[in-house]
């Protein structure tokens, strides 16, 4: 009798969870742990999708799936509509004032610690004109953005929230250069850019968790920014600041975005830790700020000069 010798594959080797495969993991078991809901209109599941693209598959016309049906000669193209709230129709307003019944404005994102708000503050003392300043507790670095979440579906965030931030350690976040949005000769937003490693990752996993779990979000590339001040008429653009300050983030929050005439209200409606320990060798010592109330921290020393106009 002979004996058939059989080989087991090898054990696949752990991941950590900062790494994009983890936080992939992660919106998957979110999603599977959240209850099933419509998606948003006009986006497919993706076995909707697949069948759509079938051999056998025809359009209503009989043509193949996607292809135009024919317009009668002389008539023309209608041009394109463009986007709810957007001037140009590349992008969407965010405070364009509508908000369908129900739901809520959220949006995941950083807080800002309360001892970078006096070099912020020094930089919007250089604004002039009709520029509105981001009060400085309302100062954040924006990971998700949500218009319109139907109130019983928040839960399902916190709990996406959860899933994705448990295991990721502390974020070294450094603050850069200013900017302009959409561009320096007719602006709008005022901004200084940030950076951290991982944190384009941890905003992708985000998006793609909340399209999971079949809410909408925005689908503008994620470029990490705090916004400083939004132009409300003619004023003159401030030249271009560097910052080298930057602060340890422990967490992240999910705020809640409240229309006023004189701007957005954020309030908290849950703040989620990163609980892995750093990575050996990584510096501990930035400063972190509470997720829950922002720490007016008195004994902060003076910093040294964290703006500076390049020449």
């Amino acid at each position: 009798m002979k004996i058939k010798k059989t080989t087991r594959p090898p054990r696949p080797v752990p991941t950590p969870a900062s790494e994009p495969g983890a936080l992939r993991r992660a919106v998957s078991e979110a999603q599977a742990a959240a209850p099933r809901h419509d998606r948003p209109a006009g986006k497919a599941a993706p076995a909707e999708a697949a069948a759509g693209r079938g051999a056998g598959s025809r359009g209503p016309s009989g043509g193949r799936p996607g292809a135009k049906a024919a317009r009668p000669a002389g008539r023309p193209e209608p041009r394109p509509a463009k986007a709810a709230g957007s001037r140009d129709g590349s992008r969407p307003s965010r405070d364009d004032g509508h908000q369908p019944a129900g739901t809520q404005r959220l949006f995941f994102a950083l807080k800002v610690p309360a001892n970078l708000v006096g070099p912020l503050r020094e930089a919007q003392r250089k604004l002039r004109g009709n520029w509105r300043r981001v009060d400085p507790d309302q100062l954040h670095v924006t990971l998700a953005y949500l218009p319109a979440v139907p109130a019983d579906r928040v839960d399902d965030l916190k709990r996406l929230g959860v899933t994705l931030m448990q295991d990721l350690a502390p974020m070294q976040v450094s603050l850069r250069g200013t900017g302009y949005y959409p561009n320096e000769g007719s602006p709008r937003v005022w901004f200084v850019k940030v950076e951290a490693e991982g944190l384009p990752e941890l905003a992708q996993a985000l998006r793609d968790g909340i399209h999971a779990l079949g809410l909408e979000t925005d689908d503008q590339p994620f470029k990490g920014h705090i916004t400083l001040a939004r132009k409300k008429g003619p004023a003159p653009r401030v030249p271009p600041l560097t910052f080298t300050h930057g602060w340890q983030a422990g967490g992240a929050v999910l705020y809640r975005s409240i229309l006023r005439k004189t701007g957005p209200i954020h309030e908290t409606a849950s703040s989620f830790r990163f609980r892995a320990p750093l990575p050996t060798g990584a510096d501990a010592t930035l400063p972190d700020t509470d997720l829950s109330t922002e720490v007016h921290r008195s004994d902060t020393p003076p910093a040294t000069p964290a703006v500076t106009d390049p020449q």
